[in-house]
């Protein structure tokens, strides 16, 4: 096992590329080549309608374990969030996020074992709204009174951009403030709505959104990497790298 683990936001946009075609080995290719330790997935087939599982496929490209947490049936499949991961999982918790009527929303809310600790990762995608936003950020913050590990990350795709908007602000009490790369729209990135959050932020050594064409081919986000220490006591690097 590893002392710094290697985590990876994507919102796949269901495999639909930018070309509007459903190529869903242009995102194994990428999440082969990024080699993570623990992937969040947003915008997942769980189940094809053709019987095909997306989720297992990719597992077994990636080498990675399957987590599934989807949230919404769209005809015959599950749609939603996901995680796959190299490391242990210890448990796993599914904690709704939805608001009043709209789009169903969790987060996926899963312990690592890692070399030299337990890391907790909290994988999840946030409403269009503003509104749903802020009630669904509180119940994050809820959720997060309690650490229970080394190092906290919160990541996902959150549809938040606002500097100065709420929910961002409630964060940042929360974490050390996050970079803010920009990863969508994937040709020309305006906005960093996909977000890798690290309590305590001296664990956080490392971050950037992977660029290629290819990439930005495969999906309408682009990929959000970070580098973590699974156990913050054990940095001993002075200051964290990060790359917009």
């Amino acid at each position: 096992m590893k002392q710094v683990a290697r985590l990876c936001t994507y919102n796949v946009h269901a495999c639909v590329g930018r070309d509007g075609r459903y190529r869903p080995e242009r995102i194994a290719e990428v999440l082969a080549g990024i080699d993570a330790d623990i992937v969040a997935l947003q915008e997942v087939e769980i189940r094809g309608d053709d019987g095909s599982d997306l989720l297992e496929s990719l597992a077994q490209h990636t080498g990675l374990a399957p987590v599934a947490g989807p949230v919404l049936l769209r005809g015959q499949y599950r749609f939603g969030n996901a995680l796959l991961a190299r490391f242990p999982v210890k448990k796993v918790i599914r904690h709704d996020l939805s608001w009043s009527n709209r789009e169903p929303r969790d987060v996926i809310d899963a312990f690592f074992e890692c070399d030299n600790g337990i890391l907790r990762v909290m994988a999840t995608h946030l409403g269009l709204r503003p509104i749903e936003r802020r009630e669904q950020v509180l119940k994050l913050l809820a959720h997060l009174e309690a650490r229970h590990a080394d190092a906290v990350v919160l990541m996902g795709d959150l549809n938040e951009w606002l500097l100065w908007g709420r929910p961002l602000r409630w964060l940042r009490r929360h974490f050390t403030a996050t970079p803010d790369i920009r990863t969508f729209p994937a040709r020309k990135p305006l906005f960093p709505l996909d977000q890798i959050w690290v309590e305590p932020g001296r664990a956080l050594l490392s971050m950037e959104a992977v660029r290629s064409p290819a990439i930005a081919e495969a999906s309408d986000h682009l990929p959000l990497v970070a580098e973590v220490a699974c156990n913050p006591d054990s940095v001993t690097q002075p200051q964290p790298i990060w790359s917009r």
